[in-house]
């Protein structure tokens, strides 16, 4: 099971807190597809909220609309001039609806472009401009590649470049020799090591709880005043990697946060701050509250 399947098998028992809200959830999604794309922030067709909309449609059981979604794909070719991000949606997009769909070749010219993206240290990274991995590009890059039925090249060295951006408080950072971690870095850490088969320390589960906020929900990294969807969605996807759970209070203080975002139209903010909601969060909503439904 690819990681993208993985976090849409969780997603898809978000009905179960959502409730009768779920068909609110399902017509806002609906609403961020047209013409066969997800729309960004400000409207526009864009490749890597057409992921997330899909994906989204998808855990509740929506028919996407796969036509038009195909043809959209084949309108970007084969991803030249992609920055990494897109060239990774790119390729997921195609497993969402169907990698059979794909022409002849094209999973091998997008793998070609992906691995222009590999550091001499193992890792992926989308800043050219940098010598080294992250975490993050970790992540995006092996779920590119396992969409597309294939495992990246020499892959315990991808594994050895997370090394380099271990942090002394038994995290992670997105860059090495960093003093503290990130949230987010570390939960994609956990769930990528996970997820090939090697073990974790117990001492990172507690650094993920210690990023636990005070009103429910978990911040990006230590200090951070407000919590956000995104780091309380990882967070909760790699405690469940490594068997770990939330403390009741803890549970409920997290379902009360999800809950703060979620707007009337079905969508979801990011965060408090956030004036916005768009299919990515949303999708990250159903994933939290997959977890929490367990």
């Amino acid at each position: 099971m690819s990681l993208r399947l993985q976090l849409l098998q969780v997603a898809r028992l978000a009905p179960r807190l959502l409730g009768d809200s779920t068909e609110l959830v399902r017509a806002y999604l609906r609403s961020q597809m047209a013409e066969g794309a997800g729309r960004d922030r400000a409207g526009r067709p864009d490749l890597y909220y057409t992921i997330f909309a899909v994906a989204g449609l998808q855990a509740l059981d929506e028919p996407v609309p796969e036509e038009p979604v195909a043809a959209y794909l084949l309108s970007h070719g084969d991803g030249a001039g992609l920055d990494f991000v897109h060239l990774s949606a790119l390729a997921r997009c195609w497993a969402a609806i169907g990698s059979e769909r794909m022409p002849e070749g094209l999973a091998d010219a997008l793998l070609s472009q992906l691995e222009s993206f590999r550091k001499p240290d193992g890792g992926y990274e989308g800043n050219r401009t940098l010598s080294h991995g992250s975490a993050y590009g970790a992540f995006v890059a092996l779920g590119a590649y396992e969409d597309l039925g294939r495992r990246p090249p020499q892959i315990l060295k991808l594994i050895q470049s997370l090394k380099r951006l271990e942090t002394p408080d038994h995290a992670w950072s997105n860059v090495p020799g960093a003093s503290v971690g990130a949230t987010n870095a570390t939960a994609g850490a956990v769930a990528l090591i996970r997820y090939l088969g090697f073990p974790v320390n117990d001492a990172v589960g507690n650094w993920l709880l210690a990023r636990a906020h005070e009103q429910g929900g978990f911040v990006a990294a230590p200090g951070a005043p407000l919590p956000d969807l995104l780091s309380t969605a990882t967070v909760l996807h790699a405690l469940a990697a490594m068997d770990r759970r939330l403390p009741a209070p803890l549970h409920e203080r997290c379902m009360d946060f999800i809950d703060s975002l979620w707007t009337n139209d079905g969508g979801f903010h990011g965060h408090w701050a956030d004036e916005h909601a768009d299919a990515e969060y949303t999708f990250y909503a159903l994933l939290a509250l997959g977890h929490l439904s367990l």
